[in-house]
């Protein structure tokens, strides 16, 4: 296992990568309404990253992947692809998942959006219970604690609102590779000793479902879906291990005044 610890200037160009990754997510809120195709908001957020920002969309093509964010609607885990057949609805719940690469650098988040004003009281607590997993475990960060906590953190604060883990996949170390070691589990689990070092950065994005915490992939070789097809929720963040705790490189305007409260 090789963890890469950046230095000063790898980190600036990381955390640049990043902030471009969380203004997608900022601008495609206002069209997240009910009517609107998938395909439709994967070509908005691609015009963006790449014609506004300059830069490049990770996903798009890698290992095959067809289009430039991951859309995963209710039951849907992660890796949804986007299409034009898929329309939102009222009610629904969708994470829009966004890789950039900039400057030979990946950024790494996603977030839930709720589909107009029908939303049941389930999928709200759903969707909550997976950003303050997200941020609880953030807020636990700082060099020197075991890397297990995150998962352990994590997952008694999900069970505790009885819904459940996903275990099938994790985060991830992040910086000239999309994907680099450590892999962060979002439950607990043996994590071969190490430690939290600052210039550590990886991506914490506890998936989490309504009922079982089993799924599957389905045909198209990437849509992970719920076995029992009830909704999933998933929030991620990239963050960076300081001398004296952790930043959260990707985080957007609207996190800036509520992130310490949680």
């Amino acid at each position: 296992m090789k963890i890469f610890i950046k230095n000063s200037k790898e980190i600036k160009k990381i955390y640049k990568s990043c902030q471009l990754a969380a203004k997608v997510l900022e601008i495609i809120k206002n069209y997240i309404i009910p009517g609107i195709n998938t395909e439709e908001i994967n070509n908005i957020c691609h015009n963006y990253i790449t014609k506004i920002e300059g830069a490049k969309s990770a996903t798009l093509g890698y290992k095959g992947f067809p289009k430039s964010v991951c859309i995963s609607v209710n039951d849907v885990v992660c890796h949804g692809i986007p299409n034009r057949r898929e329309i939102l609805k009222n009610g629904d719940i969708v994470n829009i998942d966004v890789t950039v690469l900039h400057n030979n650098y990946y950024g790494d988040t996603s977030k839930m959006f709720l589909v107009g004003n029908n939303i049941s009281q389930k999928s709200k607590l759903l969707c909550l219970t997976a950003q303050k997993s997200l941020y609880k475990a953030i807020n636990i960060l700082k060099p020197g604690i075991r890397l297990y906590k995150i998962g352990q953190v994590i997952q008694k604060y999900v069970e505790s609102k009885k819904f459940s883990v996903v275990r099938n996949y994790c985060g991830h170390g992040i910086g000239k590779n999309f994907h680099e070691d450590p892999q962060i589990l979002h439950y607990k689990s043996y994590d071969y000793g190490i430690t939290l070092k600052p210039g550590m950065i990886f991506t914490i994005e506890p998936m989490i479902n309504m009922g079982h915490h089993n799924v599957y992939v389905a045909n198209d070789n990437w849509t992970v879906k719920t076995v029992d097809k009830k909704n999933s929720a998933q929030y991620e963040h990239t963050v960076l291990i300081t001398n004296i705790g952790s930043k959260i490189l990707t985080i957007r305007e609207e996190e800036k005044n509520i992130f310490k409260k949680n």
